[in-house]
């Protein structure tokens, strides 16, 4: 009975550890402070959307470019908070 109850209590604990931070609820500047300190995070950007943010290209894969990206959060529409890696060349020949 201890193992079970240990095991429910592990299941619930790392599920609460993966539940992604909701831009919409938080301030801009948590938001910033969140991909600067983590270097990459996957965010909620309301609903069931996200996407995974990065502080600079250096988090990216080799064939990825970093675009700007701006997010929804609680005391402003539109927030900086870093950059979304995206595929393909930067220019269209």
């Amino acid at each position: 009975m201890g193992r079970i109850l240990l095991s429910l209590v592990l299941v619930l604990a790392a599920g609460a550890a993966l539940a992604r931070p909701q831009t919409p609820a938080r301030s801009c500047v948590a938001n910033q402070q969140s991909v600067r300190a983590n270097g990459a995070i996957v965010l909620g950007t309301g609903g069931h959307t996200y996407d995974r943010f990065v502080r600079h290209r250096g988090f990216c894969q080799f064939d990825e470019y970093a675009d700007p990206a701006w997010v929804p959060a609680r005391d402003t529409p539109s927030c900086f908070v870093g950059y979304r890696c995206k595929s393909g060349p930067i220019w269209e020949d």
